[in-house]
């Protein structure tokens, strides 16, 4: 356990999880800052405010520890000032972690995260273990440690961002489950965001597990490696989509009760499952669990079928490995939606897959023209301005029996607030249609 007491900690960010911070340091005892690049309109009693403060006032503020929110740049000039004025920078899942006592499954990659988190949870709330989702989705990991009491075990998602301000953590399952560029507008190179991702393994031991996608490369490790596939059944978890295998042996059915379809969400839950299996949840408890589940919103959502014609929601996918999964999950001809902000990704690799997939692109946003230029290479594609544009224009283009799949491949800061916002009209635009 980590001392506080008499220590001044400086909260850098003042939103949800810095406010959880905040109210976690007051509680073990330490002098508490809170620091904003904006304006602070919520503090916990007892915190001392610096709204509106830039790098000078940070290379100021002489705290033994600054705790960095994850949406903070951790290498950006703002943090780098509390780096040199502070004893130590870390990051707000760190610190919780100091003062949590359960187990900790801890899934990184750079698709599947949340589905992973959302399905191991509930496996491990069904084992009675608490299990709560938290950390990069749902609640701040700062905000389950203030719980009383605190869950006996918890799914914890990490992000690259948060990986990066990790010292002590140190999952008792840490879950790999894929990697592909992403980020490119954070880190100077591919190899930087991959070993971000990597500090996820930084502390295990041999008494740990690791749960990884076959054909992951990782670098040697103490823990014990479970390896998941949807390619090879040489691995200890396989599945074809429908059925998952254990070692051979038929373990369940998706298609039997759970709303879980296409081969991504196959590898997601073998990871969930391969995971809370190293924590003693029961087979049972596992099947419960997957009972009822349907993948979170904005991740290949069936909005409707009109026409023939289904509609699916995929906002969630913001790089080109998520928008590939998606693409290679259809069974049906594709009307394909993407675009938005342009993060400096190559989407030359998808060309092929277009070929196989796709009867038509339509694409939107800040990327519009460069996308379809690229995508006619392999069908014809067509750029226009907004996402209900694309939409009306993907309808023309759809043939009955074909699905208009709305995966964007890149973020949507161009016009958008999230992902979420843009899933959310996208579904609203295609509830309109008659």
């Amino acid at each position: 356990m980590h001392e506080l007491t008499g220590k001044h900690i400086a909260i850098v960010g003042a939103g949800r999880s810095g406010r959880a911070a905040a109210r976690l340091a007051l509680r073990e005892g330490a002098r508490v800052s809170m620091w904003d690049a904006n304006g602070i309109t919520e503090a916990p009693e007892g915190v001392e405010t610096h709204p509106y403060t830039n790098e000078q006032d940070a290379a100021q503020a002489r705290a033994d520890i600054a705790v960095l929110s994850p949406g903070i740049d951790t290498y950006g000039p703002y943090a780098q000032a509390f780096a040199s004025s502070c004893g130590d920078l870390i990051g707000e899942v760190e610190l919780a972690s100091r003062f949590y006592q359960g187990r900790i499954i801890g899934i990184t990659g750079t698709n599947g995260k949340t589905t992973t988190t959302e399905l191991a949870g509930r496996m491990l709330a069904e084992a009675g273990m608490g299990g709560t989702p938290c950390g990069n989705y749902g609640p701040p990991l700062t905000e389950v440690v203030l719980t009383c009491p605190a869950p006996a075990a918890i799914a914890l998602e990490l992000s690259s961002f948060q990986l990066e301000t990790i010292r002590t953590l140190k999952p008792d399952v840490a879950v790999w489950l894929n990697f592909a560029p992403d980020h490119m507008d954070r880190y100077p190179s591919l190899e930087a965001y991959r070993a971000a991702k990597l500090r996820v393994f930084e502390n295990l031991t041999a008494d740990d597990i690791i749960v990884a996608r076959a054909g992951s490369d990782l670098p040697p490790q103490p823990a014990k490696l479970v390896e998941f596939s949807t390619e090879t059944s040489e691995c200890e978890w396989f599945s074809d989509g429908r059925l998952i295998y254990q070692n051979g042996v038929e373990f369940l059915n998706l298609e039997s009760g759970s709303g879980l379809r296409g081969l991504h969400n196959a590898e997601n839950a073998m990871a969930a499952i391969a995971a809370c299996l190293a924590l003693g949840v029961s087979k049972d408890s596992i099947t419960r669990a997957l009972h009822g589940y349907s993948p979170p919103p904005h991740r290949c959502e069936l909005v409707r079928t009109l026409d023939g014609v289904e509609y699916l929601n995929d906002s969630k996918a913001t790089n080109l490995h998520a928008l590939e999964s998606a693409l290679r999950s259809q069974v049906r001809p594709v009307v394909l939606m993407a675009g938005g902000k342009d993060k400096g990704l190559d989407y030359s690799a998808m060309v092929p897959l277009l070929k196989e997939k796709a009867v038509a692109v339509v694409t939107y946003g800040e990327i519009a023209a460069p996308l379809a230029t690229l995508c006619s290479a392999a069908v014809p594609s067509q750029a226009v301005e907004t996402i209900e544009q694309a939409l009306l224009t993907a309808r023309s283009l759809a043939p009955r029996g074909s699905t208009v799949l709305l995966s964007p491949g890149t973020s949507s800061f161009d016009q958008f607030n999230d992902y979420t916002q843009r899933g959310d009209v996208f579904r609203e635009l295609v509830l309109q249609l008659t």
